[in-house]
């Protein structure tokens, strides 16, 4: 099994920096990484998501102010949040795809760390 801790969020000015991490515990092998975020009254959007041999992609929002990195020994992925604006105001959910084989792949989720911007 595999649980998803995540660490990192809280109040942040406008304009401010934020990283959050996310460690996906147990041994089941874990493929893709990444981070979804659902704003108050908004759907579930991508933020971010990586590959275990680095390849990354963005969503449209989020593209040259977002940075995802992972540590694979760690079995920890990370978001840097850069020139934080109150529209980053969401709940961040950490996700991570186990498969322990071609047939059997299981999307695991974090509880999700809240980072409010405001002054």
């Amino acid at each position: 099994q595999v649980q998803l801790v995540e660490s990192g969020g809280g109040s942040v000015p406008p304009g401010g920096t934020l990283t959050l991490s996310c460690v996906a515990t147990g041994t089941i092998p874990i493929k893709t990484m990444g981070w979804y975020r659902q704003a108050p009254g908004k759907q579930r959007e991508l933020v971010a998501h990586i590959t275990t041999d680095g390849k990354a992609d963005y969503g449209d929002s989020v593209k040259g102010r977002f940075a995802i990195t992972r540590d694979n020994a760690r079995r920890t992925v990370y978001l840097q949040i850069n020139s934080l604006n109150p529209e980053d105001t969401a709940v961040y959910y950490c996700y991570a795809v186990g498969s322990t084989s071609v047939l059997a792949i299981t999307v695991y989720w974090g509880e999700g760390p809240q980072v409010p911007v405001s002054s």
